[in-house]
């Protein structure tokens, strides 16, 4: 064997032997242990008025007076627009529900109905949503209308990433007016070994980043590539 693949050698073998040093483990400073970790405090009950401006994921009750074919709920899209019969698509955040109403009634008294009564009020808030974040492949804030489980709430992100350590994902929430957290480890649930926690409206997902394949990454590219060609 000569000089340059026996180096080579002892650079891979050194390389595994710091992958191995590295694997994904649990840890940090949050604790794994749930069994005080319950249901977040309920959302605070606030007066809608015209101070309130529509969000995307808001859901809003449009009543025109005697139209029951418009009269419904609607929900504000991602691109902040409601979707009615005869109108199409709408306009709605940055507005207020009065401010809506007034609009969908101006819009209607154009075409279609003579000076219409148009009601809009306020239904469910996008406070009901989970906010995924970390080594995920899509982080973001996602709607959380029913039942959801952690594992449902990473593959809202399209699951993890490359990067990602499933043994340390914290959710974050409000329990008794503080911030509170709970590690738990994925790979332990999806093997069925442990619980899939619920997630709640207003919760916050992070999975942590993993080294490993980190530091994989970063020496492969450091290596010359005849050493790593040698070597093989």
């Amino acid at each position: 064997m000569t000089k340059i693949g026996s180096m080579s050698r002892m650079v891979v073998i050194g390389l595994a032997l710091l992958l191995a040093a590295c694997a994904p483990t649990r840890g940090g400073n949050i604790s794994y242990d749930s069994t005080t970790f319950g249901a977040p405090d309920a959302p605070k009950v606030i007066a809608v008025d015209d101070t309130y401006k529509l969000a995307p994921l808001d859901t809003v009750s449009v009543m025109v007076f005697q139209v029951a074919d418009l009269s419904r709920d609607y929900d504000i899209d991602q691109s902040g627009r409601i979707t009615m019969p005869l109108l199409g698509r709408v306009d709605a955040v940055g507005l207020s529900t009065t401010e809506l109403g007034s609009m969908i009634g101006r819009r209607l008294d154009e075409k279609y109905l003579r000076n219409p009564s148009v009601t809009v009020s306020l239904k469910a808030s996008a406070s009901r949503v989970v906010t995924v974040d970390g080594s995920v492949r899509q982080p973001g804030i996602y709607p959380a209308t029913g039942s959801l489980s952690l594992v449902q709430a990473i593959a809202l992100a399209r699951g993890t990433d490359d990067l990602a350590n499933p043994r340390r994902v914290a959710i974050f929430r409000t329990i008794g007016g503080k911030r509170m957290a709970a590690a738990f480890d994925l790979t332990s649930i999806r093997r069925g070994e442990m619980k899939d926690p619920d997630v709640y409206p207003g919760d916050t997902v992070v999975v942590d980043g993993s080294g490993v394949k980190k530091t994989q990454r970063d020496l492969l590219q450091a290596l010359p590539l005849t050493s790593i060609f040698l070597a093989l």
